[in-house]
């Protein structure tokens, strides 16, 4: 899409991985010049995604840390203008145990950090430039977990952590709504990823969420074509049960 006559910019964290690197092509082949961010240590995986699709910019930063956004968004938009959206696909999963066995204060905090202060933090660096602008769209990735934890059974902790998200997501949504700033979250079921066949070799892949289609979801709600759509919590289930 074009916004004043320029590539719009757009923000994916979590590029490197499954769905993000996927976002980062279905984004870059749409005209939108896609600023792709993950952790220092995805440094080989990210230079590649960024070589798969022109308009890709890609930076190393761990998105929890609030120190390190600062400078990074004052780089976009000196080298290519305020971002004008965002998907934040950073996160985590942790499951196997019960929520009172095992490690379960190491799980808690993992599942925090990577689902709920990723997008915390990251919500804190993006607003401030697109309110400022009276414009943009940002979509967190949320669980069908969030809104059915009884089926996360061994993974209450993530389950948690992505219903809090979808909470941060709907609060905050309203509050920057006269700022012609828009947010809204995806409740994706099981995504059809490699590393997801590989863990669930059994299961029947051709009823979960292909990645391609949830990117033309998370496009969509980027787009102006949902300019009156904010706060919205959407689910994306495939052929897994509604």
């Amino acid at each position: 899409m074009e916004t004043n006559g320029s590539r719009s910019v757009v923000i994916v964290t979590g590029a490197a991985g499954a769905l993000g690197s996927a976002l980062v092509r279905y984004l870059a082949a749409r005209g939108r010049s896609v600023v792709a961010i993950d952790r220092p240590g995805a440094s080989a995986r990210l230079a590649e995604v960024a070589r798969e699709a022109a308009g890709v910019t890609p930076i190393e930063l761990e998105v929890s840390s609030s120190e390190t956004w600062s400078p990074v968004i004052e780089r976009i938009t000196t080298d290519l203008g305020a971002p004008a959206g965002a998907v934040l696909v950073a996160g985590g999963y942790s499951g196997g145990k019960r929520f009172f066995e095992g490690d379960s204060d190491a799980t808690w905090h993992k599942m925090m950090e990577q689902n709920l202060e990723s997008a915390r933090v990251s919500l804190q660096a993006l607003l401030p430039p697109m309110v400022e602008k009276k414009r943009g769209s940002i979509v967190l990735i949320g669980s069908r977990a969030a809104v059915r934890p009884w089926e996360s059974r061994g993974a209450a902790a993530y389950a948690a952590s992505k219903a809090a998200v979808i909470a941060l997501t709907q609060a905050i949504a309203a509050e920057v709504l006269d700022d012609g700033v828009r947010l809204n979250a995806v409740l994706p079921s099981t995504i059809d990823t490699p590393a997801n066949r590989a863990a669930m070799p059994s299961a029947d892949a051709s009823r979960w969420v292909s990645r391609e289609s949830l990117c033309e979801v998370i496009g969509f709600l980027l787009s102006d074509s949902a300019r009156d759509i904010s706060g919205a919590v959407l689910p994306v289930y495939g052929r897994g049960g509604v």
